[in-house]
């Protein structure tokens, strides 16, 4: 779960800035991609074009935060489409909130929807013939650690943890 005292920086995403995309990158990342901020808010809408725009987005967060480690930076945009996608398609609310932040060790993401079916996010283990499913046995592949909260409303947060690569300076000036 994500710290809540560090310096934060929140983006509403809209379904124009979806729509305009790439061209609408520039009014939504800061100069400096978000360097002091060691956390950011994206509020997207739940659509399916919103998640190349959201790993996008935390891509230039990554770049802010000066962590450029490939095999850190594949996990976290993994795990963080898996997540999207999962609440896209099982919930039946209008947007999804999505925060990554940053601790010592690990990178944090978290992914909030609003609920509306009393669809329950779970591993399975599909066969080898499914092409769905697998989502979650990937963020699970893919992370320290891993939970879900689900509310009363049926609104839910998955949240994943994924390590700093081990023996790479993140945030010093490369």
């Amino acid at each position: 779960m994500l710290p809540t005292t560090m310096h934060s920086a929140e983006v509403m995403v809209t379904a124009r800035h979806i729509a305009g995309w790439p061209e609408e990158r520039n009014s939504l990342v800061p100069a400096d991609c978000w360097g002091s901020a060691q956390r950011v808010v994206l509020r997207m809408p739940a659509l399916k074009r919103a998640v190349p725009v959201c790993r996008s987005l935390v891509r230039s967060w990554l770049d802010g935060q000066q962590i450029h480690d490939e095999d850190t930076r594949y996990l976290v945009l993994l795990v963080l489409s898996e997540l999207f996608t999962n609440a896209i398609q099982y919930s039946a609310g209008p947007r999804v909130t999505c925060r990554i932040g940053k601790s010592e060790n690990h990178l944090h993401i978290e992914v909030h929807d609003r609920g509306g079916t009393p669809s329950v996010p779970r591993m399975r283990r599909p066969g080898p013939s499914r092409e769905h499913g697998r989502g979650l046995e990937l963020v699970a592949k893919s992370s320290s650690q891993w939970g879900r909260r689900v509310e009363a409303d049926h609104s839910c947060t998955v949240w994943a943890a994924v390590p700093l690569a081990i023996g790479v300076r993140h945030g010093a000036a490369p």
